[in-house]
């Protein structure tokens, strides 16, 4: 693989060149022609081998001490695993079908193989929660925080929506959720526009703006202590409407 260190011959990737898994390619293919979802390019993920972008940065000087001397090692000091932003300004980490595709997207970063399970980790570890696959195509999915998760535990992910419904579970954490927040009338869930769930919140009258930001107040703070909430949806979004 062009810009790679030498592997060692027990390495999985020693004879990797660079291309990419042809069972994810297919998914892919099928994701762009609208015959596949997120869920399917997250499960060709799991058994994929993926490209880690890095970059080298500035030099670090050599620790002193011989403890720190023992633990140094100059190549890591030099180089430093790419993130980005996503759309939403959540941290994300790129991550590349084949160094052709990273080479695309940024043609200075070094290719690095990896399990998929092993860059879910490595993002997580940094704090990014997303990842983002072939951000400079051929084409680019980017992968929800929950299924990041999963991804690292090497667990399946159940999505909170899928083919335009919210999974009956995270409903009815929802409705549960929201059970003793007195000032709504009810309450409904949908999918999202600029977020992946959003929940419909009829609230009752006579209200006044400093009320009605003490209900909001309530509800993100309930959803937020739901465990089944946080586990399963990426993004909320709230809509208010008056009861009637």
């Amino acid at each position: 693989m062009s810009g790679l260190r030498p592997l060692p011959a027990t390495s999985p990737f020693a004879h990797d060149d660079g291309s990419a898994d042809q069972a994810l390619a297919g998914v892919l293919a099928r994701y762009a022609e609208g015959r596949a979802d997120v869920v399917d390019v997250v499960a060709a993920l799991a058994e994929a081998r993926l490209i880690v972008a890095i970059l080298p940065h500035g030099r670090e000087a050599a620790p002193t001490d011989a403890a720190s001397r023992a633990a140094y090692d100059p190549a890591r000091s030099q180089a430093a695993v790419v993130g980005m932003a996503a759309d939403d300004g959540r941290g994300a980490m790129p991550v590349f079908t084949s160094v052709a595709a990273l080479a695309a997207w940024r043609a200075d970063a070094r290719p690095v193989p990896t399990p998929a399970v092993r860059a879910a980790q490595g993002a997580l570890a940094e704090g990014w929660e997303l990842l983002v696959l072939d951000p400079a195509g051929p084409v680019t999915v980017r992968v929800p925080r929950p299924a990041v998760v999963a991804l690292s535990e090497a667990a399946p992910w159940r999505p909170a929506v899928r083919a335009g419904v919210v999974d009956d579970d995270v409903a009815a954490a929802v409705a549960a959720a929201l059970a003793g927040v007195d000032a709504l009338a009810g309450c409904g869930v949908a999918p999202g526009q600029r977020g992946e769930v959003a929940i419909d919140l009829a609230v009752r009258p006579g209200l006044d703006r400093a009320g009605l930001e003490a209900v909001v107040a309530r509800v993100n703070a309930a959803l937020a202590a739901d465990a089944t909430i946080a586990e399963r949806v990426d993004s909320l979004e709230l809509r208010v409407r008056p009861a009637g």
